[in-house]
């Protein structure tokens, strides 16, 4: 922090809670936002810490590492807790990183989910049922959380605050939440004006993620009900004389405007979504190869399997073998490097330089734990 900034006695505190595979472009977006605000008032009517599960370095999906001030365990009280999670929404998502969530609602701050955050709000119990059931996430994500969660409902917004829970998509739209949170706490002129240091248009909370996303809209054109039908019925697959009744037009004016807008037939087209669809699952969720192939219509895994490669030029097992691999390698290097990097002799009096073995990650430096 400028020590030319004043500090004020009722600053809102952030936490920040970063998990495994976390996107870095909203997390830098949300610490700006606040930075600004000091930046610009002289005075520090902010104040942020990062946090990690164990207050060691933590690595963001693009292969960035960004140090902890602290672990979930020493976080200091704060106003609003953000939890910021990615590619791995659902298998680091920890009694110790669970467990503060659900004390930070006990005691009344705004709990938060950034990106996929909303699986380790639902899964903490914070959110996605009773009076609780809307949330926001990464539209690419939606698929899989329902698969999950099924008696949740994802909304097509980039961000939500209520009731003391804040969701968003992640991205930009993490701006957007973070600038109405600093109004609803320091006045709309202040979210305003750092909108503008930002070059950015503040937006709606209920701005469609994607315009052309069929969940939280009713399509209208005969192309875009097309495209929905299949989407909602991914798992029993229609046939086209099936499709092409539900949607009031004959076999042969849907393959036209199938083969006008993508030039393919619809059912070729069903099956790409289908297979985006398994695609999704295979990446943000643990459910079985198998089971994967069930939830989006293809009856036998052996199907499932030649018609993936096909796309993918790779088989199901071997697509999500692949990048769990290195995101496994990602949890814990230091751990990593003990049992796969041979140790080689070395003085005592000599330190490994940066690209030998033995030399730590190398991280954005952050502020330290206040109290």
């Amino acid at each position: 922090m400028n020590t030319s900034i004043q500090r004020d006695l009722d600053y809102i505190r952030f936490n920040f809670i970063m998990q495994s595979e976390f996107p870095v472009n909203a997390l830098v977006l949300a610490s700006e936002a606040l930075r600004i605000a000091n930046q610009n008032t002289g005075r520090q009517l902010f104040d942020w810490s990062f946090v990690s599960e164990d207050g060691q370095p933590v690595r963001a999906s693009n292969g960035m590492w960004l140090g902890a001030d602290c672990a979930t365990t020493r976080m200091p009280p704060a106003d609003v807790y953000l939890f910021f999670a990615g590619n791995l929404p659902t298998q680091c998502n920890s009694r110790q990183l669970l467990a503060p969530l659900r004390q930070a609602a006990r005691e009344g701050a705004i709990v938060g989910g950034v990106d996929t955050g909303a699986f380790a709000l639902v899964e903490a119990g914070l959110a996605g049922q009773r009076d609780s059931r809307n949330v926001i996430l990464h539209w690419e994500a939606v698929s899989s959380f329902l698969e999950q969660f099924p008696d949740a409902s994802a909304n097509n917004q980039i961000f939500a605050i209520e009731r003391g829970r804040a969701f968003c998509a992640g991205g930009i739209a993490t701006l957007d939440m973070v600038l109405e949170l600093v109004a609803r706490f320091r006045g709309q002129t202040l979210a305003n004006e750092i909108a503008n240091a930002l070059v950015h248009t503040r937006r709606e909370m209920t701005t469609p993620q994607r315009s052309d996303s069929r969940f939280g809209k009713r399509s209208v054109s005969p192309l875009s009900r097309m495209i929905e039908l299949m989407e909602c019925n991914i798992e029993e697959c229609l046939t086209l004389p099936e499709l092409s009744r539900r949607l009031g037009v004959s076999d042969r004016t849907l393959s036209r405007i199938c083969h006008r807008a993508f030039a393919q037939s619809p059912m070729k087209l069903y099956r790409n979504i289908r297979l985006r669809s398994a695609r999704n699952l295979l990446f943000y969720s643990e459910l079985s190869i198998r089971e994967i192939g069930l939830a989006c219509g293809f009856s036998h895994p052996s199907v499932f399997s030649r018609v993936f490669r096909k796309q993918f030029g790779k088989s199901p097992r071997a697509f999500r073998s692949e990048f769990r691999d290195i995101q496994n390698l990602n949890l814990r290097p230091e751990l990593h490097r003990m049992v796969y990097l041979p140790v080689e002799p070395r003085s005592l009096s000599s330190s490994p330089g940066p690209n030998e073995p033995g030399h730590p990650p190398t991280w954005v430096p952050s502020n330290q734990c206040r109290t």
